[in-house]
């Protein structure tokens, strides 16, 4: 069955972080909508090979529309965490239970969120003691299922188990 899932993003995105799992849900039958300030807007990755023209604006959606969410990294979800509207969709999105794809900087939203307690989790370097200090057992595995709703993943390098795990998620 089709699922739909949202994704958080704006300029300064990690490319293959975004261009890679749209890929392969697109492949398994899923739709995406792109979600950031302004629908029609188009944001472009920090590397410069892929633009994405946004689907909708944060003030049109809300988490119940979507079956899943995905987070790209690069430098996008730590400028959207400083827009409440982003993290209270984060954390309406965590608590509702449904599946969360999150990779390299993209917990930093479910940081901001304050949904990472008692979660098992992975992340770039970098964010891997604000993910400890938001409550979250950390470890540096490629990819990280936590409950059965959260994939995590540190690098583009490890894309093909993150993105076979969401698949699979999205499959049951």
């Amino acid at each position: 069955m089709s699922k739909h899932i949202a994704v958080l993003i704006t300029d300064y995105f990690e490319d293959v972080e975004y261009t890679d799992p749209v890929k392969a849900y697109k492949e398994a039958g899923h739709e995406i909508t792109t979600i950031e300030h302004k629908s029609g807007n188009t944001v472009t990755g920090k590397q410069g090979d892929a633009t994405v023209t946004i689907d909708k604006s944060i003030d049109d959606v809300k988490p119940s529309d979507f079956d899943a969410l995905l987070l790209p990294g690069g430098f996008s979800p730590d400028i959207l965490r400083g827009d409440d509207k982003f993290v209270e969709f984060t954390k309406e999105f965590a608590n509702s239970g449904k599946p969360i794809f999150a990779i390299c900087h993209g917990p930093q939203l479910l940081v901001n969120a304050d949904v990472l307690k008692g979660r098992t989790v992975t992340g770039f370097k970098s964010i891997q003691v604000d993910l400890k200090n938001a409550g979250a057992t950390v470890k540096d595995e490629e990819v990280i299922v936590c409950g059965g709703n959260l994939v995590t993943s540190r690098t583009p390098d490890d894309l093909p188990a993150f993105n076979r795990e969401s698949v699979k998620i999205l499959a049951s």
